[in-house]
């Protein structure tokens, strides 16, 4: 098995809000990736929080893994649905969670074992599975591409009916992600990216999903992230001109 991850923050100044990781049973079968794309906070800061993005994707993100792996048994939707609630629970007394700003992550959630290989994406991360055949199936949540096709999105769209979702304090919003379960056999690699790296397909169009799990493969995260951000520095973007990225190669 070969399993490589890299992040880098859009700012050096401002602490990195994305988080990656994989962990691997002590039984040694299977494993699970977690990857957890922050959402920045208005210029303004304010989310009714104490503790910030970066706390919360960490909180999230440890939660998550931690239930992928002990609880084999529990859908995924389950343990993110739990984690999301772990993570409310451990600041509820402090912080206003109905605050719509109020810390929430974009989510890519897998799980390997010898049978299958079961995926969650919640919100503008994305996942994509190579089959043996060398053919990339992206698994995207695409809910905010859609709803930008047609306008600019708003905040009163962020975790509404009609609108998207992230996972910030109601574990409900687990109810609205992508998921699936193939089987093992039907995946030689993943990978998994939060939108500072997706940058490279879907802002620079430097190549498809394909194009990009290729890159991945041969060169690693660290590459295709120092690729995004040299496109970047050449190219006047509107918003942040770097954003956070993270990204994850698995070949199971």
């Amino acid at each position: 098995m070969r399993i490589e991850l890299a992040t880098l923050p859009g700012d050096n100044r401002h602490p990195n809000e994305d988080f990656v990781s994989v962990a691997l049973p002590a039984t040694g079968r299977g494993g699970a990736l977690v990857l957890l794309d922050g959402v920045t906070p208005p210029p303004s800061g304010e989310t009714g929080c104490a503790h910030g993005v970066p706390w919360f994707t960490a909180r999230l993100g440890g939660a998550l893994l931690e239930l992928a792996v002990a609880r084999p048994d529990l859908p995924l939707a389950d343990c993110l649905g739990e984690a999301i609630s772990r993570t409310a629970h451990a600041h509820r007394d402090t912080c206003d969670l109905t605050h719509r700003r109020t810390p929430q992550a974009t989510v890519v959630l897998t799980r390997w074992d010898d049978e299958q290989v079961s995926h969650l994406v919640l919100s503008d991360s994305a996942l994509l599975l190579e089959s043996p055949d060398g053919t990339v199936c992206p698994i995207l949540d695409d809910r905010i591409a859609r709803l930008a096709a047609t306008g600019p999105v708003t905040d009163a769209q962020r975790n509404a009916e009609g609108g998207f979702f992230t996972a910030a304090a109601d574990p409900q919003a687990a109810r609205r992600a992508v998921t699936g379960t193939v089987p093992r056999s039907a995946v030689r690699s993943l990978s998994a990216l939060t939108d500072g790296a997706t940058r490279w397909v879907e802002v620079f169009e430097e190549g498809d999903w394909a194009a990009c799990h290729t890159l991945l493969s041969k060169e690693g995260p660290e590459t295709l992230i120092a690729a995004v951000r040299a496109l970047e520095s050449r190219t006047a973007l509107r918003g942040k001109r770097h954003d956070d990225a993270a990204a994850a190669y698995v070949e199971l």
